[in-house]
């Protein structure tokens, strides 16, 4: 059979045969992580194509930068399904993770050295939620809850104590690594 990256094969034999030994162990092992997203063969195609090349500063039609006219189609096309995916007016869709989603509420609600409440890191929480190795926790207070050993699910009664002592701006309702429902209605009565 032909090798699967016929020119990075020949530039680059060695990094060919580490993508190869990644894309066999992402084959064979079954991983839960939330932030590893194995995407389809046809997303990963439209990956790995010129559209990587380009630097789109701006929106569809109000770009920096010229040479945007397909680009600004494929970003419009993704508008566009995203509407109709979630039903909504409007889509936002270069925002590529969570952490500067995060950051984005933190930046519009607080101000440095608010109190937030998060959920623990080992717990299934996220650095965003007050961490001190990321930003948030250094310009942010952050206070932890956890899960109830016997459950593993979240702790409304351990979330309302630490709520009502601490008297947080924000409350993170739940993490990144969660593999339970998120009762979002209980977190909304602790808020109120």
């Amino acid at each position: 059979t032909a090798p699967r990256h016929p020119a990075l094969m020949a530039s680059d034999p060695e990094l060919a045969a580490l993508i190869g030994a990644e894309e066999q162990l992402q084959a064979d092992t079954l991983r839960l992580i939330p932030s590893e997203n194995y995407v389809s063969a046809a997303v990963l195609e439209a990956s790995g194509t010129v559209l990587q090349n380009k630097y789109s500063e701006g929106y569809p039609g109000k770009r920096y930068y010229e040479g945007q006219q397909v680009i600004d189609q494929v970003e419009t096309l993704a508008i566009r399904r995203a509407r109709a995916l979630f039903g909504m007016e409007h889509a936002n869709v270069q925002p590529y993770s969570g952490s500067p989603a995060n950051l984005a509420a933190y930046l519009a609600f607080l101000q440095p050295g608010d109190t937030v409440l998060g959920m623990s890191l080992p717990m299934g929480g996220h650095l965003t939620h007050g961490w001190d190795v990321s930003a948030t926790g250094r310009w942010f207070r952050g206070v932890r809850y956890g899960v109830r050993r016997d459950t593993g699910r979240i702790d409304l009664d351990e979330v309302r104590d630490l709520a009502l002592a601490e008297r947080p701006k924000l409350i993170f309702c739940g993490g990144t690594a969660v593999p339970r429902t998120i009762d979002f209605a209980g977190f909304a009565e602790i808020a109120r």
